[in-house]
């Protein structure tokens, strides 16, 4: 079966950078960097796609030029990561995340 992805947790807040984007926890008050990719895989956490294996395939279509079971690994880390700091919480069959916390804020 495929990973649901996590919900980005509508206490952080993000901000797109140069080079990526910046989430700030507001319960935890800690800075997590983000670099192009990983500002790519946030901004595309659900409502945008829903499983691990959209997320893969969309970065692949990004990233023609790595392989698809190294994409599927780093993006599963990162999930991990975020996930370990509070940044996301895990998805429940019937959360919804608000379409404006998964997006980035322009700086």
């Amino acid at each position: 079966m495929d990973m649901q992805l996590p919900v980005p947790n509508p206490d952080v807040i993000c901000r797109t950078v140069e080079g990526g984007a910046v989430l700030l926890s507001t319960e935890q008050e800690v800075y997590y960097g983000l670099n192009t990719v990983g500002a790519y895989i946030w901004e595309h956490l659900p409502p945008v796609f829903q499983t691990l294996d959209e997320l893969s395939a969309s970065l692949r279509v990004v990233y023609p030029g790595a392989s698809a079971e190294v994409l599927r690994a780093d993006a599963r880390e990162m999930l991990d990561e975020l996930l370990a700091n509070g940044l996301v919480r895990p998805s429940v069959g019937t959360e919804t995340c608000d379409d404006s916390t998964a997006r980035c804020s322009e700086s």
